[in-house]
C-alpha cells in the first residue's frame, strides 16, 4: 500500500518510463486506487510544476516524446470527413498532435489528440459518436488547424499533397 507521496512518485516514474500514454484507469489499477484518486494525483503533480499532458489515450510527459519534424496544416471539411482526414495523415506516417480553432470569444482553442494509428483514430471517432459531442471544427464551419509530426520533411510533404488532393487543405492563394 502506497501513501499519497509514494503513489505520486510511482505515477511519475511510470510516466517517465512509458513509451506511450498511460490511461488513468491503468494507473488506478497499478496503484489499487480509484481513477478519481489518480486525477487528483495528476493535479497535485501539475501544481508542483510537472508538465503532464492528458491525451485521449492517457497521460504522458512531453519530454518522453522523441523530437521529430512538424508542420501545421490549415484544413476545412465536413464532420463526415474527419475520419478520412485523420486516416490520411497517420497512414502516411504522420502523428496528429492537436486540433486548433480560432473562437470569436475565447481566441485560440486547442485540443490535444496525439493520434498515431488507425486504431487511435477509430477510438477517437467512437468517443465522439458515442458521447454525441460536436468536433471543435463545428464551431468554425469546419475550419481548423492540425499540428502534424513525422520522422522527416518528405513525409510531411506527402501528407500535404494527399490532403490537398482530397480538398481538405484551405487554399492559401
Amino acid at each position: 500500500m502506497f501513501n499519497g507521496t509514494q503513489r505520486r512518485e510511482g505515477i511519475l516514474n511510470k510516466l517517465k518510463a512509458a513509451k506511450a500514454p498511460i490511461t488513468g484507469t491503468d494507473l488506478a489499477t497499478a496503484f489499487d486506487v480509484s481513477r478519481q484518486v489518480i486525477v487528483q494525483d495528476i493535479a497535485i503533480l501539475r501544481a508542483a510544476g510537472i508538465n503532464i499532458i492528458a491525451t485521449p489515450q492517457g497521460y504522458m510527459l512531453p519530454d518522453a516524446i522523441k523530437q521529430k519534424v512538424s508542420r501545421v496544416f490549415a484544413c476545412r471539411h465536413t464532420p463526415e470527413q474527419i475520419e478520412d482526414e485523420l486516416c490520411t495523415i497517420v497512414s502516411l506516417g504522420g502523428k496528429v498532435i492537436d486540433v486548433i480553432i480560432e473562437h470569436k470569444v475565447y481566441g485560440e482553442l486547442r485540443g490535444l489528440l496525439m493520434l498515431s494509428s488507425i486504431s487511435d483514430i477509430r477510438d477517437f471517432m467512437h468517443k465522439i459518436n458515442q458521447k454525441g459531442v460536436e468536433p471543435l471544427s463545428s464551431l468554425t464551419g469546419g475550419v481548423h488547424l492540425h499540428t502534424v509530426e513525422a520522422d522527416d520533411i518528405e513525409i510531411l510533404n506527402k501528407i500535404e499533397n494527399d490532403l490537398k488532393g482530397k480538398g481538405y487543405l484551405l487554399d492559401t492563394a
